[in-house]
């Protein structure tokens, strides 16, 4: 394939780490796990961090914690203002919890939540906003926090494809309350499967790592605000303390995540210098809208949303890149108002999704990669300018 949607970033150092693994018949996580999480959480700037095994358990973990923690914890009915474009998983906790979803459009220049409409979001059942960062570009986190705590809000930050993106120096996936992080396949970092939970709440930390491993205390260190101990021993071994999951990582993946944590840095620079790229290409041709960057994107992937006013013909376009072996897909979920699976969902929507709606139904992306992709975004500039003219 000449230009992949995702390809593998791992090399001699991440099959060295599973073989240590593997020497040391320890498979469930243990040291390893716990040393990804110490480096993850000074990286990303946070007081803690809880490994687990998929960005979606993340967002799962974090939400079920909000739901139990001692003072203000969210209760069944309550209202969350979500974004209209993201990744499933984004949203599944939510309704799973019995929350009430308030979609708000985006902006079409950068795909992320459009902020001057949280005020008419806002109602007396909201209780927290689901921020996300598209494809690595920054949402309006700064906004976001400082609209959170004037009106006492929680604020969740799903960073799962923006990691080492970066807003006024700060890292994206540290504004919130809770941020959540992928490494699957085609993400920043690749651990097999893998997420990460980043907070710097000690209750919401406890909270996570209880609801990680069943809502057993086994992983909780002494004097946790959670409960108090006993002194039977036998049945304090065996304590659980509120409804979990099991949604613990394997220890290979905390051994892969310390060697890709390394390289992520220089996978970032290399990221931007294709984003670069990209831009002088597209950026000045108003047949293409490609995100206005806000801070410092990690780049993910490269969106093109096909301009409406010039009547283009999609599937003629996509099929000329098929034909030049370029792939690609909808940008992440595309409207998710627009999918089956909104039947089962309790939501209101703030106004029409005219963004998002022209972002389903005119958008794809394309690939980018931690390497040089010169020749493959040069062609898929020239394929679209002669097949869009």
């Amino acid at each position: 394939m000449f230009y992949e949607l995702a390809v593998s970033t791992w090399g001699q150092e991440e099959v060295d780490a599973i073989q240590r693994v593997v020497a040391s018949n320890r498979f469930t996580m243990g040291d390893h796990v716990a040393e990804m999480e110490r480096r993850f959480a000074a990286y990303f700037g946070a007081r803690y961090a809880v490994m687990v095994n998929s960005g979606s358990s993340a967002n799962l973990a974090g939400i079920a914690a909000l739901f139990y923690k001692k003072q203000r914890p969210l209760q069944r009915g309550d209202e969350v203002i979500v974004p209209a474009i993201s990744w499933s998983t984004t949203y599944h906790p939510l309704q799973q919890y019995g929350l009430k979803l308030r979609f708000v459009d985006v902006e079409l220049d950068t795909l992320n939540m459009d902020v001057s409409r949280l005020e008419e979001a806002l109602t007396p059942q909201t209780r927290m906003i689901m921020a996300v960062s598209i494809l690595g570009n920054p949402a309006a986190l700064d906004v976001m926090r400082a609209f959170a705590d004037r009106h006492g809000l929680y604020l969740f930050e799903d960073n799962c494809e923006s990691m080492d993106a970066e807003l006024n120096g700060r890292k994206t996936g540290s504004f919130g309350d809770l941020g959540t992080f992928s490494f699957f396949f085609s993400h920043h970092i690749a651990t097999m499967e893998g997420g990460m939970v980043v907070t710097d709440d000690e209750e919401l930390f406890h909270l996570v790592k209880a609801i990680r491993a069943h809502g057993w205390t086994r992983d909780l260190p002494p004097h946790s605000p959670l409960f108090e101990p006993r002194d039977d021993d036998f049945f304090e071994a065996y304590r659980f303390i509120v409804p979990g999951y099991n949604l613990r990582p394997l220890e290979m993946s905390g051994a892969i995540g310390i060697e890709q944590l390394k390289k992520l840095p220089e996978f970032t620079v290399q990221r931007r210098k294709n984003l670069a790229l990209f831009e002088q290409l597209f950026g000045q041709d108003d047949r293409f809208i490609i995100q206005r960057e806000n801070g410092k994107s990690s780049a993910f992937s490269f969106p093109i949303i096909l301009n409406p006013r010039c009547d283009p013909d999609r599937p003629r376009i996509l099929n000329a890149l098929k034909e030049a072996d370029i792939r690609f897909r909808v940008i992440t979920g595309g409207n998710f108002l627009r999918h089956d699976v909104i039947k089962y969902y309790d939501y209101t929507t703030v106004g029409p999704m005219t963004n998002a709606d022209i972002a389903h139904d005119y958008g794809f992306f394309v690939g980018n990669h931690p390497f040089d992709l010169t020749p493959q975004i040069e062609t898929l500039h020239g394929v679209l300018s002669q097949v869009f003219r």
